[in-house]
Order: C-alpha cells, then sequence, then structure tokens
C-alpha cells in the first residue's frame, strides 16, 4: 500500500492512503501542538486494534457476543534499551465462556498481522529518488537475465519476461501498481492483491504455485481488465470522456434506434437476436451506453468477429456490461495463450453452474492420480492438518470438458466451499483450483462460507450462480457429496501447444453447437482478447437486459447528482419515478447511477430510500417522510451516527405530526441526548430551513467527487493512449 505523506504546520503530519487521511502530530512537551497522537502512537495502536480484529472476526464466525470481551495493550520498555520493548497484550472474557472458545480467542490474537511483521522483521530501505510517483513501480520491476527465466506449464514465455513486460506497459500508461498484500497460508499456494495507487478501485487479485506466477497472473489480470474497460463496467465516465471522438474504443460504432423503439439492423446477427430477444421485447432504448450516457448517439456497439466464418457482429456494450462481467476476458504473451486462458475460464464457469444448479455427483479423483502432483498433496495435507476436509473431483464430466474441483469442508461452521479450475492440462486445471480455493484468504475467511443445502431451488436461484461467480461462495447441494457418482473419473489430458490447446477448446464449443465471437485488443503491448459464447457465458439473466438494466441510471443520475439545484416540482418528479420504478428501496444510489461517492461519507452510505425520505423532508411532505424514517430504523444497515440522527428524526417527526405536542417543550432533553448540532440538522429539514442534510453538493461535473474523479482519471489515461494509437483527437458533442 502506498501511504503519500504532507508536511503541515510545526510538527503536524499528514498521510493519505485510499480514501483515508491520519493526522499525527507530537506532544507539546516534545514542542508539537498536541492535536492528534505522535507516529509511535499510532504504531502502538496499531497493534492492540489488530489483536482485537482477530479476536472479532472469531467471535463473529461462532455467533460470540463482543460486548464482554475487553482487550488491553501495554508496552513495557527495557531501561537500558529503549528500543527493545515487550507487548503484553491482556484480553478479559466472559466467565461463562467454554475452554475451546478462550483457547480459539488467544490462537487468533496470536495470529495477528502487526504482530506477526514485528516478530518476522521487517526490512526498511531508505533511499533518497528523483520522482516519487516513478519510483512506486519499482517493487515489481525485474530485470530478468539467462540464469533467471522460470517457464511453467501454460505459459509461452519465462514468468521473469512477462513480469517485465506487463509492468511496462503499466508504467507507459501512467499507472502506478502497488502490492497491498500477499498470502502463502499454505505451501505451493501464493495469492496477492495488487492496484492502482491513484485508483485503488482498480485492482485485481493474482494466484499460483509461486510468488512470481501469482504476480504474473495479477498483472495479467490487470491488463486484461484495462484492454477490455472492465474496472469502469457501468460507472459513468464523465461529460469529457462522454463527447469524444469514442467513448470506448476507436473501431466502435454508434448506431441509431428504428421507429417505435426497434432494435437497430446494423446490431447483433440472427443467431444472437434468437437469444437476447426471443419475445421481441427488446427495445433500443434498452442498449443505451451506460458509461457515457449519449442518448443522442445512439446504441454504442463493438465489433466482435464470429468464429465460423470470420464475419464481424457488432455487440452493444450495455449487452456486454449487463450479461457477462468479466467472464471471457484473458491476457497473455500470445494471443494463443490468451484464448486458451479466455476459454478455459468460460468452461470452468458454465461448467460449474451446470453442476451446482443439476445438482451433480463428480467422482473422486483416485489417490495414484494425485500422487503424481506432490506439491498439490502437500497443499491439501497442510489444509486438512489445520482441520478442513478437502475433496479433489473430477468435473469434466466424463472426460468432456477440460475442468477440475477441490472441495472445502469447514467443520467448525458446517460450511463447504466448491473451487473449479480449467486448463487443457490436468495438472494445470488441478492447480487452479486449489490455488482458487484460497485466493485472498486466511484460515478465518473459510469461516465465512455458507453450508450445504438439499433446498433444490435455492441451489437453483440464479443469484446463487452470481455468488459463485464473485467469489465462490454460493451455496451447493448435500447431494454433491453423495459417494455414488454421476460420472466415471476420466484421466483426461487436451493439452499441447498453446495453438494447439486454443483450437481444441474451440472446437469443444463448436461441438456443443456454440457459436464463438471474438475480439482481439493488443493496443496496449499484449495481447488481449475478450470471448462471447451466447447461452453458454453470460453470468446474469438475458432478462436482466429488459427488467434490470444499468442504464436505468440515465433516469436518474443527472437529478440526483443536481439533487441541491432541483425545484419543488423537479424533486417531485424524480420522487414520483423513483416510487413507480419497482426499485427495491435498499439498492445504494452508488449502484443505481454509476458513481463512486466515498463510502465514508452519507452520500457513500445513501440508499433509494433514504434519498427518497430526504426529498420529502425538503418538499414538507412530512408523513411520507416519517413512513420512511420507520423503515430506515428498522432495516437499514447504516453508520452509527447516521442512525441516531434518524432517531432523533423520528422523535421531531412525531412531535410536528401530533397537534397535541409542541417542539419547544421537548427541545432541551432532544438535545441532550442527541447533542446541537444533529439537533439543528433536524429540526431544521423538519422545518425546511436545511435541504438534505449531510449529503454535500456537486454535479454532473462530479465536484468534489475525489473517488470517482481519480477513476475517470485512471480511464482517461487508457482513452488516451488509444486515441494516440488511432490518431484521434477533439470531441464529437
Amino acid at each position: 500500500m502506498e501511504i503519500k505523506v504532507n508536511f503541515l504546520d510545526n510538527l503536524r503530519l499528514e498521510a493519505k492512503f485510499d480514501d483515508f487521511t491520519v493526522i499525527a502530530d507530537q506532544p507539546i512537551r516534545y514542542k508539537g501542538d498536541g492535536s492528534a497522537p505522535s507516529p509511535f502512537d499510532y504504531f502502538l495502536a496499531s497493534s492492540a486494534l489488530c489483536a482485537a480484529y482477530f479476536v472479532k472476526v472469531y467471535c463473529k464466525a461462532r455467533d460470540i457476543p463482543t460486548d464482554n470481551i475487553r482487550l488491553s495493550q501495554n508496552n513495557i520498555v527495557d531501561p537500558e534499551d529503549r528500543y527493545n520493548q515487550i507487548f503484553r497484550i491482556n484480553v478479559e472474557l466472559p466467565e461463562d465462556l467454554s475452554d475451546k472458545d478462550r483457547t480459539g480467542i488467544l490462537r487468533a490474537i496470536d495470529r495477528c498481522t502487526v504482530k506477526k511483521v514485528v516478530q518476522t522483521g521487517p526490512d526498511f530501505q531508505i533511499e533518497a529518488v528523483e520522482s516519487l510517483d516513478e519510483d512506486a513501480q519499482a517493487l515489481l520491476t525485474v530485470n530478468p537475465d539467462d540464469a533467471t527465466r522460470t517457464l511453467i506449464e501454460g505459459k509461452d514465455r519465462p514468468l521473469e519476461d512477462t513480469i517485465a513486460t506487463m509492468t511496462g506497459i503499466l508504467e507507459d500508461l501512467g499507472m502506478k501498481i502497488e502490492v497491498s498484500s500477499w498470502r502463502n497460508i499454505v505451501p505451493h499456494v501464493w495469492s496477492l492483491h495488487i492496484r492502482d495507487a491513484a485508483s485503488p478501485m482498480c485492482f485485481t487479485n493474482g494466484k499460483g504455485a509461486t510468488k512470481e506466477s501469482a504476480l504474473c497472473s495479477a498483472l495479467g489480470e490487470f491488463i486484461e481488465r484495462l484492454s477490455c474497460n472492465f474496472f469502469y463496467n457501468d460507472q459513468f465516465f464523465g461529460e469529457e470522456i462522454a463527447n469524444s471522438e469514442f467513448v470506448h474504443y476507436p473501431n466502435e460504432k454508434w448506431f441509431k434506434p428504428g421507429p417505435n423503439d426497434a432494435l437497430p439492423a446494423e446490431i447483433l446477427d440472427e443467431h444472437t437476436r434468437a437469444i437476447y430477444n426471443p419475445d421481441g421485447e427488446l427495445g433500443a432504448s434498452n442498449l443505451i451506453d451506460t458509461n457515457s450516457g449519449r442518448v443522442d448517439r445512439g446504441i454504442c456497439s463493438l465489433p466482435f468477429v464470429r468464429r465460423s466464418d470470420g464475419e464481424t457482429v457488432y455487440f452493444p456494450s450495455n449487452l456486454i456490461e449487463n450479461l457477462f462481467l468479466s467472464n471471457g476476458m484473458s491476457a497473455g504473451n500470445t494471443l494463443a495463450e490468451a484464448e486458451v486462458q479466455c476459454l478455459s475460464e468460460i468452461f470452468e464457469r458454465a461448467v460449474k453452474k451446470y453442476i451446482i444448479e443439476q445438482e451433480i455427483v463428480l467422482p473422486d479423483v483416485p489417490e495414484d492420480v494425485l500422487a503424481r502432483y506432490p506439491e498439490i498433496v502437500e497443499g491439501i495435507k497442510a489444509l486438512e492438518a489445520q482441520g478442513f476436509p478437502v475433496l479433489v473431483k473430477d468435473a469434466s464430466l466424463g472426460g468432456e470438458f477440460p475442468v477440475m474441483c477441490v472441495t472445502l469442508m469447514n467443520p467448525r461452521t458446517g460450511g463447504v466451499f466448491a473451487s473449479f479450475g480449467a486448463h487443457p492440462s490436468f495438472h494445470v486445471a488441478l492447480e487452479r483450483s486449489l490455488t482458487e480455493l484460497l485466493q485472498g484468504r486466511s484460515f478465518e475467511g473459510l469461516n465465512d462460507v455458507p453450508p450445504p443445502t438439499f433446498n433444490s431451488m435455492e441451489v437453483s436461484e440464479p443469484n446463487n450462480f452470481v455468488e459463485h461467480f464473485i467469489d465462490s461462495t454460493g451455496v451447493i447441494s448435500w447431494r454433491f457429496f453423495s459417494a455414488a457418482a454421476d460420472y466415471e473419473f476420466v484421466d483426461w489430458d487436451f493439452s499441447g501447444t498453446t495453438d494447439e490447446e486454443a483450437e481444441t477448446l474451440f472446437g469443444i464449443l463448436a461441438e456443443q453447437g456454440k457459436e464463438v465471437y471474438v475480439a482481439v485488443h493488443d493496443q496496449l503491448g499484449a495481447p488481449a482478447c475478450r470471448i462471447l459464447v451466447p447461452d453458454f457465458s453470460e453470468v446474469y439473466p438475458v432478462e436482466d437486459l429488459i427488467w434490470d438494466n444499468t442504464n436505468k441510471a440515465l433516469d436518474y443520475r443527472e437529478d440526483i447528482l443536481n439533487l441541491h439545484r432541483l425545484s419543488d416540482d423537479e424533486l417531485s418528479a424524480l420522487v414520483e419515478r423513483l416510487e413507480d420504478s419497482q426499485i427495491d428501496n435498499y439498492t445504494d444510489i452508488i449502484t443505481l447511477i454509476g458513481i463512486e461517492f466515498d463510502e465514508n461519507t452519507v452520500w457513500g452510505q445513501l440508499t433509494v430510500l433514504e434519498l427518497k425520505l430526504l426529498v420529502f423532508l425538503a418538499l414538507g411532505r412530512l408523513e411520507e417522510a416519517a413512513e420512511l424514517v420507520d423503515m430506515f430504523l428498522q432495516y437499514n444497515d447504516n453508520t452509527v451516527e447516521r442512525g441516531l440522527f434518524y432517531r432523533a428524526m423520528n422523535a421531531v417527526l412525531e412531535i410536528a405530526l401530533d397537534e397535541e405536542l409542541a417542539l419547544d417543550d421537548y427541545r432541551y432533553n432532544l438535545t441532550r441526548m442527541y447533542g446541537e448540532a444533529t439537533m439543528a440538522e433536524v429540526i431544521g429539514a423538519v422545518e425546511g430551513t436545511v435541504r438534505f442534510p449531510g449529503l454535500t453538493p456537486t454535479n454532473m461535473q462530479l465536484e468534489g467527487l475525489d473517488k470517482h474523479l481519480r477513476l475517470i482519471d485512471s480511464y482517461k489515461k487508457l482513452h488516451a493512449a488509444r486515441a494516440r494509437l488511432a490518431g484521434i483527437s477533439g470531441d464529437k458533442s
């Protein structure tokens, strides 16, 4: 994680990281102003807070209340050497807590990350650099030579060359990548999290059997998501990009709707229209680009090559972002390598969905077959030594698909976690299943997986697959664990050169009767591709194009961003549209309009329900506001501060709506309860003198929305690079 420090007045310092700012000072006795803790005080607090975090995680996983648990830390300083210190952490536990949980909590504290880093002894490298921005890339820079080249199965170039190439691409784009975490909780299973230091929302996770392979995985995913614009899916690009010559890619085309909202003839083909518009209900308005919101330009469409005959077919960008998410994207050292990775993931997810929804029982991989891969066996044994039984399954469905499955059981919570991996090589597919299982996870994180069920409807529910797609934490059937397998084990192998593997995987899809569409993005300097397999690789149901399309943001985005400038008539129209829309009251505004607000602000926690509530207050419609305040207090998951604000609001509205009560009779004690600042805002909102308390004004230029502006700045680097390569400049308004 990159932490930038600014020097303030006197001895005060400001550290900035992610969306947070921390101020440090020194006590007055050390010539400071005593306005904030010292840097060393923060260091001491970090270990105590980290220990408390691990206690909380342990207790939360077991439904143990923490109300009566207290923790403290004292640092005992050696009088002969002040750098030699003992950190004594004491934890007070309730008397009725079992001995097992007492031991478990102490062991949880012992896993404190701060403690482990201090005990290991971090290596501080202190040096002067010409530019902090350029030096941020140095952690990822390698200079490969003939003596240090590692070639692994499935990759066309050594890992060191791949790391050097991909970090160079990102550096040329002006993106500073930082490694924010590494995990290696069992042998031969590594994972890490990398992100853009300037825009942490642009991040990827990598996994592999070694640190280098995990880093390649993360960097490859970062390049793939840049190349396919996935980091910016559903997000508003801002007016500058929206008015540019192109929005997504220089080769995009915009097509005007036909009469009566008919689909333009130029988009899709006969095969895909039958899939995405079977009943003729899909309208052109359903496919307007969410990112630009340029209704006047028509439907932004991207070219894909149809594999069966080489013809170009234009897919609306809206359709892709709504249905496919990141499925079917990859980058590689060569196009064939990228295609193999891309197709492998498509098979992994499609087969996984089929197995879970159909409650298929998979065959076990025989012990003698597993023994061929001693490093994988070692990792599995390490998991089982921690108390997690592991099942290794052949998910090829009788040798038809190159897919494997590793399933973990958690006897402590009753949860199970089925991880799938795919690749033409049996070995690589198995390795990916195991590394995917533990990607970014600690042992405590394995307590969050849900238990299996015999409820077939719960398993086949569409959102369950979405949960499996996002982080594999969906529900699976108890039938999956039956000893009576539906298929025989097959010791399959589809491997060859990457070109041969790509052709083999494309061939499997052809045998399945699937049409395949491919877009190649190599403008950044690394081959990347996006592959669509309609009626096979979608993540969300096709119906979402009509009933839950992200471009509903266009109906609300401008009004919500200009909320403080709307007249009463405009506010009434906005709230009526929200009421009539059937949008869930607990949908957050971030999701609704595609704007990233700071989560630590009222905007960042704002839901449709609270927005309507605040509009009703601004309009003086107090009875409707009171009804929503009651709903907010019953069901809304917001900050403690905001909850108290609405408790005060609830009391004031009760008084205001009761003709026999007078606010002045209660003002004194309400103020004692909730504070002057809160009561001033609450009373002002009810009386109409304060509008939208807690929401700072913004506009379509995104004034004050630093988090979203950083995301747009990230996209502008990518957009500018594409424009330079295409020789394009200027606006199109």
